[in-house]
Protein backbone atom coordinates (compact mmCIF):
# COMPACT_ATOMS: atom_id res chain seq x y z
CA UNK A 1 0.00 0.00 0.00
CA UNK A 2 1.33 3.64 -0.35
CA UNK A 3 1.02 5.73 2.20
CA UNK A 4 1.63 9.66 1.41
CA UNK A 5 0.59 12.53 3.67
CA UNK A 6 2.24 15.92 4.09
CA UNK A 7 0.61 18.73 6.36
CA UNK A 8 -0.03 22.11 4.74
CA UNK A 9 -2.43 24.50 6.96
CA UNK A 10 -0.12 27.54 5.06
CA UNK A 11 2.74 27.38 3.21
CA UNK A 12 4.92 29.46 5.27
CA UNK A 13 7.97 29.86 2.41
CA UNK A 14 7.18 32.11 -0.48
CA UNK A 15 10.44 30.06 -1.80
CA UNK A 16 9.15 26.56 -0.55
CA UNK A 17 9.96 23.42 -2.86
CA UNK A 18 6.71 22.05 -4.41
CA UNK A 19 4.52 19.69 -2.05
CA UNK A 20 2.07 17.12 -2.12
CA UNK A 21 -1.31 19.07 -1.78
CA UNK A 22 -3.04 17.51 1.18
CA UNK A 23 -4.94 19.76 3.84
CA UNK A 24 -5.69 18.68 7.06
CA UNK A 25 -7.49 21.00 9.51
CA UNK A 26 -7.84 19.59 13.15
CA UNK A 27 -10.58 20.74 15.34
CA UNK A 28 -11.73 19.09 19.06
CA UNK A 29 -13.58 15.97 18.66
CA UNK A 30 -14.57 14.10 15.66
CA UNK A 31 -14.86 15.98 12.35
CA UNK A 32 -15.22 15.65 8.64
CA UNK A 33 -15.50 16.91 5.00
CA UNK A 34 -18.65 14.89 3.16
CA UNK A 35 -18.44 16.65 -0.02
CA UNK A 36 -16.72 18.86 -2.56
CA UNK A 37 -16.79 21.54 -5.67
CA UNK A 38 -15.58 23.77 -7.57
CA UNK A 39 -15.70 27.13 -7.25
CA UNK A 40 -16.47 29.33 -10.38
CA UNK A 41 -12.54 31.23 -9.76
CA UNK A 42 -10.78 27.99 -9.74
CA UNK A 43 -10.61 27.48 -6.09
CA UNK A 44 -12.32 23.90 -4.35
CA UNK A 45 -15.14 24.43 -1.58
CA UNK A 46 -15.32 21.31 0.56
CA UNK A 47 -18.18 21.45 2.92
CA UNK A 48 -18.59 18.74 6.52
CA UNK A 49 -19.44 19.16 10.20
CA UNK A 50 -17.40 20.42 13.53
CA UNK A 51 -18.60 19.32 16.97
CA UNK A 52 -18.38 23.27 18.96
CA UNK A 53 -17.17 22.80 22.53
CA UNK A 54 -17.30 25.31 25.39
CA UNK A 55 -14.65 27.18 26.40
CA UNK A 56 -14.98 27.45 29.74
CA UNK A 57 -16.95 30.34 30.52
CA UNK A 58 -18.97 28.22 33.02
CA UNK A 59 -15.88 27.85 35.74
CA UNK A 60 -16.47 28.46 39.01
CA UNK A 61 -15.91 31.22 40.58
CA UNK A 62 -12.43 30.70 41.70
CA UNK A 63 -11.74 29.08 38.45
CA UNK A 64 -10.93 25.64 39.72
CA UNK A 65 -12.53 22.79 38.74
CA UNK A 66 -13.31 20.14 41.72
CA UNK A 67 -13.93 17.13 40.15
CA UNK A 68 -13.30 15.98 36.53
CA UNK A 69 -17.06 15.75 35.64
CA UNK A 70 -17.74 19.34 35.95
CA UNK A 71 -14.59 19.65 33.77
CA UNK A 72 -15.73 17.72 30.71
CA UNK A 73 -19.72 19.22 30.77
CA UNK A 74 -17.46 22.69 29.99
CA UNK A 75 -16.00 21.16 26.55
CA UNK A 76 -19.50 19.27 25.92
CA UNK A 77 -20.88 19.66 22.69
CA UNK A 78 -24.39 21.10 23.70
CA UNK A 79 -26.24 21.63 19.97
CA UNK A 80 -24.94 19.30 18.20
CA UNK A 81 -23.10 19.82 15.06
CA UNK A 82 -21.99 23.05 13.15
CA UNK A 83 -21.59 23.23 8.87
CA UNK A 84 -17.97 23.69 8.05
CA UNK A 85 -17.24 25.53 5.06
CA UNK A 86 -13.52 25.53 4.04
CA UNK A 87 -12.16 26.95 0.65
CA UNK A 88 -8.88 26.71 -0.59
CA UNK A 89 -6.79 28.27 -3.48
CA UNK A 90 -4.81 26.70 -5.93
CA UNK A 91 -1.89 27.70 -3.71
CA UNK A 92 -3.52 24.70 -1.28
CA UNK A 93 -3.80 28.51 0.97
CA UNK A 94 -7.38 28.56 3.16
CA UNK A 95 -9.67 31.49 1.45
CA UNK A 96 -12.28 30.73 3.58
CA UNK A 97 -13.03 29.08 6.81
CA UNK A 98 -16.59 29.48 8.31
CA UNK A 99 -19.00 27.58 10.54
CA UNK A 100 -22.72 28.12 10.70
CA UNK A 101 -25.34 27.05 13.38
CA UNK A 102 -28.31 25.78 13.27
CA UNK A 103 -30.26 24.24 16.10
CA UNK A 104 -30.10 20.74 16.48
CA UNK A 105 -28.12 20.47 13.61
CA UNK A 106 -26.55 16.92 13.27
CA UNK A 107 -24.15 16.92 10.19
CA UNK A 108 -23.72 18.83 6.24
CA UNK A 109 -23.78 16.01 3.16
CA UNK A 110 -23.54 17.51 0.42
CA UNK A 111 -22.19 21.46 -1.31
CA UNK A 112 -23.12 22.59 -4.95
CA UNK A 113 -22.51 25.56 -6.17
CA UNK A 114 -25.64 28.16 -6.65
CA UNK A 115 -25.73 30.14 -10.15
CA UNK A 116 -25.18 32.91 -8.36
CA UNK A 117 -21.87 32.01 -7.19
CA UNK A 118 -23.04 30.74 -3.89
CA UNK A 119 -23.19 27.64 -2.00
CA UNK A 120 -26.47 25.24 -1.57
CA UNK A 121 -25.73 23.01 1.66
CA UNK A 122 -27.59 20.30 2.72
CA UNK A 123 -28.07 18.12 5.64
CA UNK A 124 -29.52 16.55 8.90
CA UNK A 125 -31.31 17.97 12.58
CA UNK A 126 -31.20 15.68 15.53
CA UNK A 127 -34.57 15.33 15.65
CA UNK A 128 -35.10 13.55 12.00
CA UNK A 129 -35.52 17.35 9.85
CA UNK A 130 -34.03 17.69 7.05
CA UNK A 131 -32.34 21.45 6.47
CA UNK A 132 -31.06 23.08 2.97
CA UNK A 133 -29.48 26.24 3.33
CA UNK A 134 -28.18 28.92 0.96
CA UNK A 135 -25.27 30.81 1.37
CA UNK A 136 -23.55 33.24 -0.32
CA UNK A 137 -20.16 33.86 -1.88
CA UNK A 138 -18.50 34.31 1.42
CA UNK A 139 -20.95 31.70 3.31
CA UNK A 140 -22.93 34.05 4.71
CA UNK A 141 -26.78 32.79 5.10
CA UNK A 142 -29.21 33.98 2.25
CA UNK A 143 -31.95 31.75 3.45
CA UNK A 144 -32.74 28.33 5.41
CA UNK A 145 -35.14 25.79 5.39
CA UNK A 146 -36.48 23.07 7.73
CA UNK A 147 -38.43 20.66 6.43
CA UNK A 148 -39.39 17.13 6.31
CA UNK A 149 -42.56 14.73 7.44
CA UNK A 150 -43.76 14.42 10.22
CA UNK A 151 -41.50 11.19 10.83
CA UNK A 152 -37.80 10.61 11.06
CA UNK A 153 -36.05 11.74 8.02
CA UNK A 154 -32.40 11.36 7.13
CA UNK A 155 -30.63 12.90 4.03
CA UNK A 156 -28.20 11.09 2.32
CA UNK A 157 -27.17 13.31 -0.79
CA UNK A 158 -28.19 16.85 -2.55
CA UNK A 159 -27.74 16.87 -6.19
CA UNK A 160 -27.67 20.36 -8.62
CA UNK A 161 -30.07 20.28 -11.06
CA UNK A 162 -30.12 21.49 -14.90
CA UNK A 163 -32.42 24.00 -13.87
CA UNK A 164 -30.53 25.84 -11.12
CA UNK A 165 -32.63 24.02 -8.50
CA UNK A 166 -31.76 20.91 -6.49
CA UNK A 167 -32.74 17.78 -5.39
CA UNK A 168 -32.41 16.06 -1.79
CA UNK A 169 -32.53 12.67 -1.95
CA UNK A 170 -32.91 10.64 1.59
CA UNK A 171 -35.46 8.20 3.45
CA UNK A 172 -38.74 8.71 5.57
CA UNK A 173 -39.18 6.41 8.08
CA UNK A 174 -43.43 4.71 8.66
CA UNK A 175 -45.11 6.33 11.52
CA UNK A 176 -48.99 4.55 10.83
CA UNK A 177 -51.66 3.50 12.83
CA UNK A 178 -54.21 0.64 12.30
CA UNK A 179 -56.57 2.55 10.73
CA UNK A 180 -54.25 5.10 8.54
CA UNK A 181 -54.31 4.65 4.65
CA UNK A 182 -50.87 2.89 3.75
CA UNK A 183 -49.75 4.99 1.36
CA UNK A 184 -50.31 7.88 3.29
CA UNK A 185 -48.09 6.62 6.25
CA UNK A 186 -45.57 5.60 4.41
CA UNK A 187 -44.97 2.19 2.48
CA UNK A 188 -42.51 0.20 4.36
CA UNK A 189 -40.17 0.51 7.44
CA UNK A 190 -38.06 3.31 5.74
CA UNK A 191 -38.93 4.63 2.57
CA UNK A 192 -37.03 6.26 -0.22
CA UNK A 193 -37.95 10.31 0.24
CA UNK A 194 -37.15 12.92 -2.30
CA UNK A 195 -37.93 17.10 -2.43
CA UNK A 196 -37.44 19.06 -5.36
CA UNK A 197 -36.72 22.97 -4.63
CA UNK A 198 -36.28 25.54 -7.28
CA UNK A 199 -33.26 28.22 -7.39
CA UNK A 200 -34.38 30.31 -5.02
CA UNK A 201 -34.90 27.92 -2.48
CA UNK A 202 -38.88 27.46 -3.27
CA UNK A 203 -39.94 23.92 -2.39
CA UNK A 204 -41.81 22.41 -5.86
CA UNK A 205 -42.61 18.84 -4.75
CA UNK A 206 -42.03 16.30 -1.97
CA UNK A 207 -42.83 12.33 -2.45
CA UNK A 208 -41.87 9.10 -0.76
CA UNK A 209 -41.32 6.23 -3.08
CA UNK A 210 -40.84 2.18 -2.12
CA UNK A 211 -42.45 -1.09 -1.56
CA UNK A 212 -43.15 -2.97 2.21
CA UNK A 213 -39.76 -2.88 2.79
CA UNK A 214 -37.02 -0.82 4.45
CA UNK A 215 -35.96 1.53 1.89
CA UNK A 216 -33.83 4.29 1.76
CA UNK A 217 -32.85 6.69 -1.45
CA UNK A 218 -28.79 7.10 -1.87
CA UNK A 219 -28.10 9.43 -4.87
CA UNK A 220 -29.62 10.71 -7.53
CA UNK A 221 -28.59 11.43 -11.64
CA UNK A 222 -30.76 13.96 -14.15
CA UNK A 223 -31.53 12.61 -17.74
CA UNK A 224 -31.44 14.38 -20.59
CA UNK A 225 -34.74 14.33 -20.37
CA UNK A 226 -35.21 15.64 -17.42
CA UNK A 227 -36.57 12.71 -15.84
CA UNK A 228 -34.37 11.81 -12.41
CA UNK A 229 -32.96 8.00 -11.49
CA UNK A 230 -32.33 7.18 -8.19
CA UNK A 231 -30.41 4.66 -6.33
CA UNK A 232 -31.56 3.41 -3.49
CA UNK A 233 -30.86 0.96 -0.61
CA UNK A 234 -32.77 -2.35 0.45
CA UNK A 235 -33.19 -4.06 3.66
CA UNK A 236 -34.75 -7.55 3.92
CA UNK A 237 -34.55 -9.26 7.00
CA UNK A 238 -30.43 -9.81 6.86
CA UNK A 239 -29.81 -8.67 3.41
CA UNK A 240 -29.16 -5.89 1.33
CA UNK A 241 -29.59 -5.18 -1.96
CA UNK A 242 -29.51 -2.06 -4.06
CA UNK A 243 -32.66 -0.52 -5.70
CA UNK A 244 -33.61 1.91 -8.72
CA UNK A 245 -36.19 4.22 -9.02
CA UNK A 246 -37.22 5.99 -12.11
CA UNK A 247 -39.59 9.54 -11.97
CA UNK A 248 -40.42 12.17 -14.11
CA UNK A 249 -38.91 15.94 -13.34
CA UNK A 250 -42.37 16.10 -11.65
CA UNK A 251 -41.91 13.53 -8.78
CA UNK A 252 -44.01 10.87 -10.81
CA UNK A 253 -42.63 7.15 -10.62
CA UNK A 254 -41.71 5.74 -13.87
CA UNK A 255 -40.31 2.21 -12.58
CA UNK A 256 -39.02 0.79 -9.54
CA UNK A 257 -36.76 -2.57 -9.56
CA UNK A 258 -34.21 -4.25 -7.72
CA UNK A 259 -30.65 -4.66 -8.58
CA UNK A 260 -29.82 -8.13 -8.86
CA UNK A 261 -27.13 -9.47 -7.29
CA UNK A 262 -25.07 -11.03 -4.26
CA UNK A 263 -27.32 -10.95 -0.64
CA UNK A 264 -25.26 -8.37 0.79
CA UNK A 265 -24.72 -5.28 -1.67
CA UNK A 266 -24.30 -1.56 -0.48
CA UNK A 267 -25.27 1.24 -2.87
CA UNK A 268 -22.84 4.24 -3.38
CA UNK A 269 -23.21 6.36 -6.03
CA UNK A 270 -25.22 7.13 -8.99
CA UNK A 271 -23.84 9.49 -12.36
CA UNK A 272 -24.86 10.31 -15.58
CA UNK A 273 -22.62 9.65 -18.70
CA UNK A 274 -22.02 11.25 -21.64
CA UNK A 275 -23.77 9.14 -23.68
CA UNK A 276 -26.81 8.89 -21.23
CA UNK A 277 -26.33 5.92 -19.57
CA UNK A 278 -25.98 5.37 -16.47
CA UNK A 279 -22.75 4.76 -14.25
CA UNK A 280 -23.21 2.64 -10.60
CA UNK A 281 -21.02 2.41 -7.83
CA UNK A 282 -22.05 -0.41 -5.55
CA UNK A 283 -20.06 -2.87 -3.36
CA UNK A 284 -20.96 -6.08 -2.27
CA UNK A 285 -19.43 -8.79 0.56
CA UNK A 286 -17.04 -11.86 -0.64
CA UNK A 287 -16.99 -15.22 1.17
CA UNK A 288 -14.15 -14.01 3.14
CA UNK A 289 -16.79 -11.39 4.24
CA UNK A 290 -14.81 -8.37 2.75
CA UNK A 291 -16.39 -5.38 0.54
CA UNK A 292 -15.81 -5.72 -2.72
CA UNK A 293 -16.34 -3.06 -5.69
CA UNK A 294 -18.88 -3.25 -8.45
CA UNK A 295 -19.83 -0.73 -11.06
CA UNK A 296 -22.54 -1.38 -13.23
CA UNK A 297 -24.02 0.72 -16.38
CA UNK A 298 -27.70 1.29 -17.06
CA UNK A 299 -29.68 2.66 -19.09
CA UNK A 300 -33.11 4.85 -19.11
CA UNK A 301 -34.95 1.38 -19.70
CA UNK A 302 -33.17 -0.38 -16.72
CA UNK A 303 -31.52 -2.40 -19.06
CA UNK A 304 -28.26 -3.20 -17.56
CA UNK A 305 -25.27 -2.70 -20.07
CA UNK A 306 -22.45 -3.67 -18.04
CA UNK A 307 -21.77 -5.39 -14.66
CA UNK A 308 -18.17 -5.70 -13.21
CA UNK A 309 -17.10 -6.80 -9.98
CA UNK A 310 -13.19 -5.55 -8.97
CA UNK A 311 -11.79 -8.23 -6.87
CA UNK A 312 -8.35 -6.89 -4.69
CA UNK A 313 -7.20 -8.60 -1.59
CA UNK A 314 -8.83 -6.02 0.64
CA UNK A 315 -12.16 -4.51 1.76
CA UNK A 316 -12.51 -1.68 -1.07
CA UNK A 317 -15.43 0.95 -1.73
CA UNK A 318 -15.83 3.36 -3.95
CA UNK A 319 -17.84 6.32 -2.21
CA UNK A 320 -18.28 8.57 -5.10
CA UNK A 321 -17.83 8.16 -9.25
CA UNK A 322 -17.30 11.10 -11.83
CA UNK A 323 -16.48 10.65 -15.82
CA UNK A 324 -14.04 12.22 -17.64
CA UNK A 325 -14.57 13.86 -20.76
CA UNK A 326 -12.57 10.90 -22.69
CA UNK A 327 -14.80 9.04 -20.94
CA UNK A 328 -12.50 7.40 -18.17
CA UNK A 329 -14.26 6.80 -14.22
CA UNK A 330 -12.31 7.97 -11.46
CA UNK A 331 -13.54 6.80 -7.89
CA UNK A 332 -12.51 7.59 -4.35
CA UNK A 333 -13.68 5.52 -1.12
CA UNK A 334 -11.96 3.36 1.37
CA UNK A 335 -9.77 0.60 1.58
CA UNK A 336 -9.53 -1.13 4.69
CA UNK A 337 -6.29 -3.76 5.47
CA UNK A 338 -6.04 -5.93 8.60
CA UNK A 339 -4.49 -2.02 10.07
CA UNK A 340 -6.24 0.47 9.40
CA UNK A 341 -8.07 2.19 6.45
CA UNK A 342 -7.17 4.29 3.42
CA UNK A 343 -8.30 6.46 1.35
CA UNK A 344 -8.59 4.80 -2.21
CA UNK A 345 -8.71 5.80 -5.35
CA UNK A 346 -9.55 3.84 -8.56
CA UNK A 347 -8.84 5.04 -12.67
CA UNK A 348 -10.95 2.63 -14.61
CA UNK A 349 -11.35 2.67 -18.86
CA UNK A 350 -14.91 3.03 -20.16
CA UNK A 351 -15.50 -0.53 -20.02
CA UNK A 352 -14.54 -0.16 -16.08
CA UNK A 353 -11.06 -1.99 -16.55
CA UNK A 354 -9.02 -1.02 -13.97
CA UNK A 355 -6.28 1.02 -14.96
CA UNK A 356 -4.13 2.19 -11.84
CA UNK A 357 -5.34 2.63 -7.86
CA UNK A 358 -3.79 4.72 -5.38
CA UNK A 359 -4.15 4.71 -1.60
CA UNK A 360 -3.20 8.02 0.74
CA UNK A 361 -3.22 7.43 4.38
CA UNK A 362 -1.29 7.17 7.76
CA UNK A 363 -1.05 3.88 10.36
CA UNK A 364 -4.59 5.13 11.40
CA UNK A 365 -8.10 6.03 9.82
CA UNK A 366 -8.38 7.85 6.65
CA UNK A 367 -10.78 7.59 4.24
CA UNK A 368 -11.92 9.62 1.09
CA UNK A 369 -16.18 10.34 0.93
CA UNK A 370 -16.11 12.64 -2.69
CA UNK A 371 -14.40 14.16 -5.63
CA UNK A 372 -15.03 16.76 -7.63
CA UNK A 373 -13.32 16.95 -11.11
CA UNK A 374 -11.64 20.13 -11.84
CA UNK A 375 -11.42 22.57 -14.73
CA UNK A 376 -7.64 21.06 -15.59
CA UNK A 377 -8.31 17.29 -15.27
CA UNK A 378 -7.57 17.04 -11.84
CA UNK A 379 -9.32 15.83 -8.81
CA UNK A 380 -10.63 17.44 -5.66
CA UNK A 381 -10.92 15.05 -2.89
CA UNK A 382 -12.62 15.29 0.54
CA UNK A 383 -12.44 12.54 3.63
CA UNK A 384 -10.82 12.71 6.77
CA UNK A 385 -7.84 11.86 8.27
CA UNK A 386 -6.66 10.47 11.77
CA UNK A 387 -3.53 11.07 13.59
CA UNK A 388 -2.45 7.19 14.89
CA UNK A 389 -2.16 8.95 18.36
CA UNK A 390 -5.71 10.16 18.08
CA UNK A 391 -9.19 8.41 17.99
CA UNK A 392 -10.24 11.80 16.90
CA UNK A 393 -11.07 11.95 12.90
CA UNK A 394 -10.13 15.38 11.54
CA UNK A 395 -11.44 17.08 7.64
CA UNK A 396 -8.63 16.37 4.74
CA UNK A 397 -8.94 17.74 1.55
CA UNK A 398 -6.23 16.77 -1.27
CA UNK A 399 -5.69 16.87 -4.94
CA UNK A 400 -4.47 14.49 -7.18
CA UNK A 401 -3.38 14.18 -10.96
CA UNK A 402 -5.60 12.85 -13.51
CA UNK A 403 -3.40 9.50 -13.09
CA UNK A 404 -3.77 9.38 -9.53
CA UNK A 405 -0.89 10.79 -8.20
CA UNK A 406 -0.62 13.71 -5.69
CA UNK A 407 -0.99 17.07 -7.46
CA UNK A 408 1.70 19.34 -6.23
CA UNK A 409 1.41 22.80 -4.64
CA UNK A 410 3.62 25.15 -7.49
CA UNK A 411 5.71 27.76 -5.98
CA UNK A 412 4.29 30.81 -4.83
CA UNK A 413 6.43 33.72 -6.20
CA UNK A 414 6.94 36.76 -4.42
CA UNK A 415 5.54 38.98 -6.63
CA UNK A 416 1.94 36.77 -6.27
CA UNK A 417 1.60 36.78 -2.84
CA UNK A 418 2.85 40.64 -2.40
CA UNK A 419 -0.40 41.05 -5.24
CA UNK A 420 -2.63 39.14 -3.12
CA UNK A 421 -1.99 41.32 -0.14
CA UNK A 422 -1.92 44.28 -1.91
CA UNK A 423 -5.39 43.67 -3.33
CA UNK A 424 -6.20 42.80 0.65
CA UNK A 425 -5.31 46.06 1.79
CA UNK A 426 -6.84 48.16 -0.45
CA UNK A 427 -9.91 45.99 -0.69
CA UNK A 428 -12.30 49.47 0.77
CA UNK A 429 -9.98 51.66 -2.21
CA UNK A 430 -10.85 48.87 -4.76
CA UNK A 431 -14.42 48.65 -4.18
CA UNK A 432 -15.30 52.40 -3.85
CA UNK A 433 -13.42 52.63 -7.29
CA UNK A 434 -10.49 54.76 -6.11
CA UNK A 435 -7.58 52.63 -7.39
CA UNK A 436 -7.11 49.45 -9.27
CA UNK A 437 -3.96 47.14 -8.57
CA UNK A 438 -2.42 45.17 -11.74
CA UNK A 439 -0.44 41.80 -11.19
CA UNK A 440 2.76 43.59 -11.92
CA UNK A 441 2.09 45.27 -8.74
CA UNK A 442 1.14 49.01 -10.54
CA UNK A 443 -1.55 51.02 -8.33
CA UNK A 444 -3.14 53.13 -10.82
CA UNK A 445 -5.10 55.73 -9.12
CA UNK A 446 -8.78 55.48 -11.25
CA UNK A 447 -11.26 57.90 -9.19
CA UNK A 448 -12.17 61.55 -11.40
CA UNK A 449 -10.75 63.82 -8.04
CA UNK A 450 -7.36 62.19 -8.79
CA UNK A 451 -6.58 63.69 -11.87
CA UNK A 452 -5.15 66.61 -13.06
CA UNK A 453 -6.29 69.39 -14.50
CA UNK A 454 -4.99 69.69 -18.02
CA UNK A 455 -1.43 71.57 -17.84
CA UNK A 456 -1.39 71.66 -14.40
CA UNK A 457 0.77 69.60 -11.34
CA UNK A 458 0.36 71.36 -8.11
CA UNK A 459 -1.87 68.90 -5.95
CA UNK A 460 -5.48 69.84 -4.78
CA UNK A 461 -6.87 69.09 -1.62
CA UNK A 462 -8.49 66.00 -3.09
CA UNK A 463 -5.28 64.63 -3.96
CA UNK A 464 -3.62 66.07 -0.66
CA UNK A 465 -6.66 63.96 1.21
CA UNK A 466 -6.27 61.02 -0.81
CA UNK A 467 -2.11 60.61 -0.71
CA UNK A 468 -2.24 60.77 3.19
CA UNK A 469 -4.39 57.73 3.65
CA UNK A 470 -3.03 55.98 1.11
CA UNK A 471 0.86 56.37 2.07
CA UNK A 472 -0.62 55.81 5.50
CA UNK A 473 -2.04 51.93 4.38
CA UNK A 474 1.20 51.73 1.97
CA UNK A 475 4.73 52.63 3.87
CA UNK A 476 3.59 50.86 6.72
CA UNK A 477 3.07 47.43 4.42
CA UNK A 478 6.12 48.06 2.67
CA UNK A 479 8.19 48.75 5.44
CA UNK A 480 7.69 45.13 6.99
CA UNK A 481 8.40 44.17 3.67
CA UNK A 482 11.60 45.54 3.19
CA UNK A 483 14.06 43.27 2.41
CA UNK A 484 12.20 41.89 -0.73
CA UNK A 485 11.76 45.79 -1.74
CA UNK A 486 13.62 47.44 -4.43
CA UNK A 487 11.86 50.55 -5.25
CA UNK A 488 8.95 52.45 -4.84
CA UNK A 489 8.16 54.32 -8.72
CA UNK A 490 6.38 56.95 -8.63
CA UNK A 491 5.28 58.09 -12.41
CA UNK A 492 3.70 61.18 -13.47
CA UNK A 493 1.79 60.95 -17.06
CA UNK A 494 0.15 63.05 -19.42
CA UNK A 495 -2.78 63.55 -22.36
CA UNK A 496 -1.09 63.61 -25.98
CA UNK A 497 -2.97 67.15 -25.83
CA UNK A 498 -0.35 70.55 -25.94
CA UNK A 499 -1.68 73.31 -27.86
CA UNK A 500 -0.73 73.75 -31.64
CA UNK A 501 2.59 72.56 -30.50
CA UNK A 502 4.13 70.38 -33.16
CA UNK A 503 4.96 66.09 -31.79
CA UNK A 504 8.23 67.63 -30.92
CA UNK A 505 7.39 70.40 -28.77
CA UNK A 506 4.24 68.51 -27.63
CA UNK A 507 6.18 65.64 -26.39
CA UNK A 508 9.23 67.66 -24.40
CA UNK A 509 6.39 69.96 -22.84
CA UNK A 510 4.48 66.32 -21.85
CA UNK A 511 7.85 64.96 -20.06
CA UNK A 512 8.26 67.66 -18.19
CA UNK A 513 4.60 68.06 -16.98
CA UNK A 514 4.65 64.62 -16.07
CA UNK A 515 7.85 64.73 -14.22
CA UNK A 516 6.37 67.64 -12.35
CA UNK A 517 3.58 65.74 -11.17
CA UNK A 518 5.80 62.85 -10.17
CA UNK A 519 7.49 65.80 -7.88
CA UNK A 520 5.32 66.64 -6.51
CA UNK A 521 4.10 63.62 -5.44
CA UNK A 522 6.73 62.12 -4.42
CA UNK A 523 7.34 65.51 -2.36
CA UNK A 524 4.16 65.03 -0.54
CA UNK A 525 4.34 61.95 0.55
CA UNK A 526 7.88 62.17 1.48
CA UNK A 527 7.71 65.16 3.16
CA UNK A 528 4.28 64.29 5.63
CA UNK A 529 6.74 61.30 7.05
CA UNK A 530 8.91 61.21 10.33
CA UNK A 531 12.51 61.47 10.34
CA UNK A 532 12.85 57.83 10.49
CA UNK A 533 10.30 56.75 7.35
CA UNK A 534 12.30 59.62 5.33
CA UNK A 535 15.48 58.09 5.63
CA UNK A 536 13.91 54.59 4.87
CA UNK A 537 11.76 56.55 1.67
CA UNK A 538 15.15 58.02 0.26
CA UNK A 539 16.44 54.79 -0.39
CA UNK A 540 13.45 53.86 -1.85
CA UNK A 541 11.74 56.33 -3.86
CA UNK A 542 11.88 56.64 -7.74
CA UNK A 543 10.56 59.45 -9.52
CA UNK A 544 10.01 59.36 -13.23
CA UNK A 545 8.05 61.08 -16.11
CA UNK A 546 6.38 59.21 -18.75
CA UNK A 547 5.13 61.96 -21.04
CA UNK A 548 2.07 60.75 -22.69
CA UNK A 549 3.46 57.04 -23.80
CA UNK A 550 1.09 55.00 -21.44
CA UNK A 551 -2.25 57.13 -21.91
CA UNK A 552 -5.28 55.45 -21.07
CA UNK A 553 -7.21 54.18 -24.10
CA UNK A 554 -10.97 53.33 -24.01
CA UNK A 555 -12.43 51.98 -27.53
CA UNK A 556 -9.78 52.72 -29.21
CA UNK A 557 -9.50 56.68 -28.59
CA UNK A 558 -7.56 58.54 -26.16
CA UNK A 559 -9.38 59.13 -22.40
CA UNK A 560 -7.12 62.27 -21.67
CA UNK A 561 -8.55 63.22 -18.39
CA UNK A 562 -7.80 59.38 -16.75
CA UNK A 563 -4.53 60.25 -18.67
CA UNK A 564 -3.72 62.85 -16.69
CA UNK A 565 -2.38 61.31 -13.68
CA UNK A 566 0.27 59.54 -11.34
CA UNK A 567 1.25 56.11 -10.99
CA UNK A 568 2.62 53.64 -8.38
CA UNK A 569 4.87 51.05 -8.91
CA UNK A 570 6.71 48.70 -6.39
CA UNK A 571 9.76 46.72 -7.92
CA UNK A 572 10.88 43.85 -5.54
CA UNK A 573 14.35 42.71 -5.66
CA UNK A 574 15.95 39.83 -7.87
Amino acid sequence: MRYLLIIITIISSLYSKQVPFSIIIDEPFNNALLDITEDFDRSMSAVGFIKPYKKGTDKPNDGVYRNAFDYLASLSNSNGSLIHLIKVDSYADIELRKSIKLSQFAEALGVVKSPENGYIVGGNTLDGSLVVLGLDANANMIFHKIFGTPNQDKMSKIHLLRDGGILIIGSSATSRTDTENLFKGGLGLNDIYLSRFSRQGEMLWSKKYGSAEDESGVDAAEAEDGSIVILGQKHSGSSKTATLLRVTQHGEKIWLYDIKGEKNTTAHKIVKLRDNTFALSLSQTNDMNKEQIRLLKIDLQKNTLLDKSIYTNYSSVLKDIKEFSDGKIVGVGIVEDTYNTDGLAILFDSNFKMLTQEHYGSDARDAFYALSILHNSQIGVAGIHTDKESQESNMWIVKLNSNLSMAQVSKKTVTTSFYAQLLDLFRDEIAAKKLIIKEDLTIELIDKSLYFNVGEFILTSSQKLFLQKFSAKLLPFLKKNSEILNTLEVSGHTSSEWGNSDFSKGYINNTELSMKRSFSTISYVFNTQNQETKVWLSELLKGSGLSFSKRVIVQHNEDKEKSRRVSFKIILSN
